[in-house]
């Protein structure tokens, strides 16, 4: 793999595959898995609680959201995370989000006001990479620098590949465990050499954790988990959280950052002028969310399930955490247009979820994304029509 190189501008993988499919109809009845959007049933809490808060909307929500939203949420992480010893604080180290998405891109926003006499800041990316991250970044009119992270390096960011002066005047870097869309899972480990790295160099690590509930059999762990391991407390480090995977409700929108209490602070100033926030009566369906396990664990089951039927139909490797299949199929364009004029299955080829390197080549040509979100009937007849056309 090549080292870290600079990138152009990102544009969005779903307007891609629009223009690559158009006019091309589809060969079978269509089955989206292309789109990240679970499909399972919403917990049976949402209706009922979203009526009893119904006159909340009649009200402007504060951006730092309720106290008992703050609390629900520190109580869960240091419950998930095993931070009795070093607990995050409900005060100052919480707040809500409209979405995780919003979220990561508003940070490369707040990241920038850290770049005070730094010629060409820089925020390091993986590659591929969710695409919000690079769309934050451009807002901000900071450099992208892209970390290219094979299967050797687990999918994950090695910082040894980044050149000194580029590491000096980083201001962040975004990490996604497990990983979007290749599902790995970063160690204890993986983490706490990302933070010391982040304090030496003082920058900002960006800890995507969506999908931390979705995994096969060991909850993966967190940054926040490394960091209290350390004993220096959540300085540097801020990781964001949703319900739109853990919970089915991407439409909710509704998530949170928590860590670094000084960043989350002057982070506040920017977003209670410019960020969405969240309705106080979408914090109440959160509250619940996160006080429930039951729903959390049957839905993780469902994935699971479709996990064991891919590995079945299509004979692939299962990865760690995540809803995503990650193929190497030789060439992911090529693939997925097959797949949709052939038998009417949607996915998305994995250079659009990459930008190419400096030396002009794409890490994600021969990859194809393949979102498990569908019930486990419609799975099983996508995989089986993907098994037919990729052979």
């Amino acid at each position: 793999m090549g080292g870290p190189t600079s990138a152009g501008r990102a544009i969005s993988p779903f307007q891609k595959l629009n223009d690559r499919l158009a006019g091309i109809a589809p060969g079978l009845t269509p089955i989206n898995l292309g789109l990240g959007e679970p499909q399972h049933p919403i917990p049976s809490f949402v209706g009922p609680i979203i009526a009893a808060n119904l006159d909340l909307f009649g009200r402007y929500p504060a951006i730092r959201g309720t106290d008992a939203f703050r609390s629900t949420i520190a109580a869960w992480l240091n419950r998930r995370y095993g931070l009795a010893a070093s607990p995050i604080d409900a005060e100052t180290m919480v707040l809500p989000l409209n979405g995780s998405r919003e979220g990561l891109f508003f940070a490369a926003l707040g990241a920038r006001e850290r770049a005070a006499g730094i010629a060409r800041p820089a925020v390091l990316l993986p590659n591929p990479f969710y695409q919000a991250y690079a769309a934050g970044a451009e807002a901000a009119g900071l450099e992208i620098v892209l970390i290219e992270a094979g299967l050797e390096q687990r999918h994950l960011p090695d910082l040894s590949r980044v050149a000194p002066d580029v590491l000096a005047r980083t201001i962040a870097l975004y990490v996604a465990s497990p990983t979007n869309p290749q599902g790995s899972v970063a160690t204890l480990e993986d983490w706490r050499s990302l933070i010391v790295a982040a304090r030496q160099h003082d920058f900002m690590i960006f800890a995507d954790e969506c999908y931390s509930e979705i995994y096969r059999n060991v909850p993966p762990p967190g940054v926040l988990e490394a960091a209290a391991a350390l004993g220096d407390g959540f300085a540097n480090i801020v990781t964001f959280h949703s319900l739109s995977k853990r919970s089915n409700l991407p439409g909710l929108r509704a998530g949170f950052a928590a860590g670094d209490p000084v960043f989350l602070s002057d982070w506040t100033r920017l977003r209670n002028m410019a960020a969405p926030q969240v309705p106080t009566p979408i914090q109440a369906v959160a509250i619940a969310a996160y006080g429930d396990e039951t729903h959390v664990a049957e839905n993780r089951a469902l994935y699971n399930a479709k996990f064991e039927l891919a590995q079945e139909i299509l004979g692939v490797a299962v990865p760690e955490g995540g809803f995503f299949l990650w193929l190497d199929v030789g060439d992911g364009e090529e693939a997925a247009v097959r797949l949709w004029s052939e038998a009417g299955v949607r996915t998305i080829p994995g250079a659009y979820l990459c930008l190419p390197t400096a030396a002009g080549d794409n890490p994600g040509r021969s990859f194809l994304r393949v979102a498990m979100v569908q019930d486990i009937a419609t799975t099983t007849e996508a995989l089986r029509r993907m098994a037919q056309v990729l052979g």
